[in-house]
């Protein structure tokens, strides 16, 4: 006879609403992998279709804004513990995302603010930054970008990273884990990655060692690892320390199907976390 049937009641439900990947680097694919990978279950709503490779982005189609309400509604009996929000492609699109986190008010937001492609496609705009900005980052609890990301949404009267941070959670945004991995790096030099989470309270840094190679959706990984552990109750402080372990070890043992982009495996053997 079969097993009984196991039921776990307190599986930690992460909702992802970002792009479709076709290839699995990133987006909500890469989200859903994650957050399984991490102990939680994943509800995805794409937000655009890409089409892509891993190399470049060379079409976005957003998704209606009807229908991703229209499928965010069909999940409403499903108690969420934690969003993940990433790439917005229009303002409909967008204010549909912030009618989606409005009706869940102390659910734990995570933003990974998707504003251009690995290969240098400008995945946004000016407008849509603003809208960003007024609508979604007060709703916000931890925004995650890389220095790109962080200085274009900062504008430039900020003159360094700090400042940028705190020009974005004046806006309301609760915290700032700013990545590191497009840092500039002297050339020839093994210089640690450094992230650094900006609250309130203060400041906190981490270095990991740089590995080789270009990676293709190691922000995704990171966001919806972080979701996880916060809808499973840590801390943002400890939540930002074990989804970049977490991170760091898809990184670690990444796949490259070509010449480009190498894209994490966050199923590789051994790396489940547990809870």
């Amino acid at each position: 006879m079969p097993p009984p049937l196991t039921i776990n009641r307190h599986l930690p439900v992460v909702l992802a609403l970002g792009g479709h990947d076709p290839t699995g680097g990133a987006g909500i694919i890469a989200d859903a992998e994650a957050i399984g990978a991490c102990g939680g279950w994943a509800l995805t709503i794409p937000t655009a279709l890409t089409v892509q490779n891993c190399r470049d982005v060379s079409r976005v189609q957003p998704v209606q804004a009807e229908l991703i309400g229209e499928m965010a509604d069909q999940l409403a009996g499903i108690e969420i513990a934690a969003i993940k929000i990433g790439l917005l492609t229009d303002i409909a699109s967008l204010k549909a995302v912030v009618e989606i986190v409005r009706r869940r008010p102390g659910v734990p937001v995570v933003a990974d603010p998707v504003l251009k492609a690995g290969g240098g496609r400008d995945l946004s705009s000016d407008a849509l930054i603003a809208a960003y900005e007024a609508q979604l980052l007060p709703l916000v609890d931890i925004l995650t970008p890389n220095h790109h990301e962080l200085a274009r949404l900062a504008g430039t009267a900020c003159r360094d990273a700090t400042q940028r941070a705190v020009s974005l959670m004046q806006l309301g945004c609760q915290a700032v884990l700013v990545t590191g991995t497009d840092a500039a790096v002297p050339r020839g030099s093994d210089a640690d990655v450094v992230h650094t989470l900006h609250t309130p309270d203060g400041d906190r840094q981490w270095e990991w060692p740089r590995l080789e190679g270009v990676f293709h959706g190691s922000g995704c990984t990171l966001a919806a690892a972080l979701a996880v552990r916060l809808a499973l109750g840590e801390t943002v402080v400890a939540a930002c320390e074990q989804a970049q372990a977490f991170t760091w070890d898809a990184l670690s043992n990444g796949w490259c199907p070509g010449e480009h982009q190498c894209l994490p495996r966050r199923y590789w053997s051994g790396g489940v976390m547990q809870y």
